[in-house]
């Protein structure tokens, strides 16, 4: 059985070259920094979903801008891809926007917050404990 299935190795393949082209190509005064992280390729490589992030960027009407502006380049991206990938057909480009890292953010300062909440309280109750032995 193979380690890799070809899907995989294509998703790898255009996860790299896309990294490339959209940092490289688009010239697109309204695209922010996009990073490329993470590709999926239906089973019969026609469709490939491409999932991105936006350096700094969080507001909705700014990631819409950037994903509207990816979608009209799909065209550019993929002819690009025909001359770099040696594919019969290129999948189509499908950008979504991935939520994960904003959500790990989310959650890193979740755990941040938590963290500092339980060592002043433990500061407290040693403060406390202190203080009733002094006056014992």
């Amino acid at each position: 059985m193979r380690e890799f299935k070809r899907t995989d190795r294509v998703a790898d393949q255009l996860q790299k070259e896309l990294a490339v082209l959209i940092q490289r190509e688009v010239k697109d005064p309204r695209l922010g920094m996009v990073t490329v992280s993470g590709v999926t390729v239906s089973r019969d490589l026609g469709y490939s979903d491409v999932y991105v992030t936006l350096l700094g960027e969080q507001e909705p009407e700014r990631i819409k801008e950037n994903l509207q502006v990816l979608k009209r380049a799909a065209g550019f991206l993929r002819s690009q891809i025909a001359k770099r990938i040696k594919l019969r057909h290129v999948p189509e480009l499908r950008f979504h926007f991935d939520e994960s890292v904003v959500r790990g953010q989310q959650l890193s300062s979740l755990i941040d917050e938590a963290v500092t909440t339980d060592r002043a309280r433990y500061q407290d109750q040693e403060d406390d404990a202190d203080q009733s032995e002094e006056t014992r």
